[in-house]
């Protein structure tokens, strides 16, 4: 449904009288992946690693640098506004914050009623009707369509931008973590809202959150994205079962288990020192190597592509886990010796 090829979105610096470009800020620098059609693709990563910048690259809210978008077959890169129109309807969007994405003087009819008006389209038995009935889908109260955002609770703030995302029947829907700012009790419910809502109406999903057990409940395939780049893609069993990437083993080791069973059972949690680099000027070679405790030579110089070591897990990386080291004989550098730091949440509790 949705094919990604050498996605680039750089952000310019610009400075002086004459506002001179001075740098860039590299959000997102080569992506490449495909999304197929009934599936969830989630995408985890830190803050600031170019997550949130890749789906508005993909639902073209902001123009690509350089790369292609292909939604099925067509190549909506670089349409005009004007020809995207049509695409809008396949492909929508629900944003991270459900208190700043709805308009506060709009009231609930008039904002999920919205993509009706703008791509001309009256549904059968009327808007008033089509609203209500989206609204009792997502699982508001059709009663409240007078109510303004601010009578609302977060978690039903959310249930309105997913009612107004789905008001046009899509194929792709692109959620920016949809429950990173709702209460933990309420992330659960829309988590699953989601789920059935795929069930029932046949929707693709791409997923970006940086809650990993999110991200395990809802995924089919998951992509661990670094500093602008993918270093993992993978299905959701072979990626938490044996992780290829140091980045994604250390990510893994932080995912709390609640089970008391396991209360006193050793378990190693890998701390990375230091910072994630600045994507204004990202380290050579591998993003990866200044807090890796396997770099090498070849690591700080050489880019790793991104490749297929076991059937449906590709991973970007000079020395895998879990997998044949690509560059044996490799002597550590010094830094990497000293880059993780590795606790016993056991002894720590």
């Amino acid at each position: 449904m949705l094919r990604v090829q050498n996605l680039v979105k750089h952000f310019p610096i610009k400075s002086g009288l004459m506002q001179r470009q001075t740098g860039a800020v590299k959000a997102v620098d080569g992506l490449s992946f495909e999304v197929y059609p009934g599936e969830t693709l989630g995408v985890v990563g830190e803050s600031g690693c170019g997550k949130s910048t890749m789906g508005r690259l993909i639902t073209r809210l902001l123009e690509p640098t350089g790369g292609t978008v292909e939604f099925e077959g067509h190549d909506i890169t670089h349409m005009s506004t004007a020809k995207m129109r049509p695409h809008r309807r396949d492909v929508q969007m629900i944003f991270q914050d459900p208190y700043s994405s709805l308009n506060p003087r709009h009231t609930i009819g008039t904002i999920v009623s919205a993509p009706f008006k703008l791509q001309g389209v009256t549904p059968e038995g009327g808007v008033k009707k089509e609203v209500q009935r989206l609204m009792a889908l997502v699982g508001l109260n059709p009663e409240h369509y007078n109510r303004y955002p601010h009578e609302f609770s977060g978690g039903q703030r959310q249930r309105i931008g997913i009612a107004r995302a789905l008001a046009l029947n899509p194929k792709l829907v692109v959620a920016d973590e949809p429950v990173s700012a709702l209460d933990v009790s309420i992330q659960a419910q829309v988590v699953n809202l989601l789920d059935d809502l795929q069930q029932e109406l046949g929707l693709t999903y791409v997923i970006i959150a940086h809650d990993l057990s999110v991200i395990r409940h809802v995924s089919d395939r998951i992509a661990v994205m670094y500093l602008g780049k993918i270093v993992e893609l993978a299905d959701r069993t072979s990626l938490y079962k044996a992780p290829m990437h140091p980045y994604t083993k250390a990510l893994m080791s932080a995912v709390p288990v609640p089970d008391p069973k396991r209360r006193g059972v050793k378990s190693e949690r890998i701390l990375l020192k230091g910072d994630v680099p600045s994507p204004i000027k990202p380290p050579s070679g591998c993003r990866f190597h200044t807090r890796c405790w396997k770099a090498t030579e070849i690591c700080t110089t050489q880019e790793p592509p991104l490749l297929e070591l076991k059937p449906g897990q590709q991973v970007a990386c000079h020395h895998p886990e879990n997998a044949p080291d690509q560059v044996p004989g490799e002597e550590i550098v010094a830094e990497a010796k000293d880059a993780v730091k590795v606790v016993d949440v056991a002894k720590e509790a």
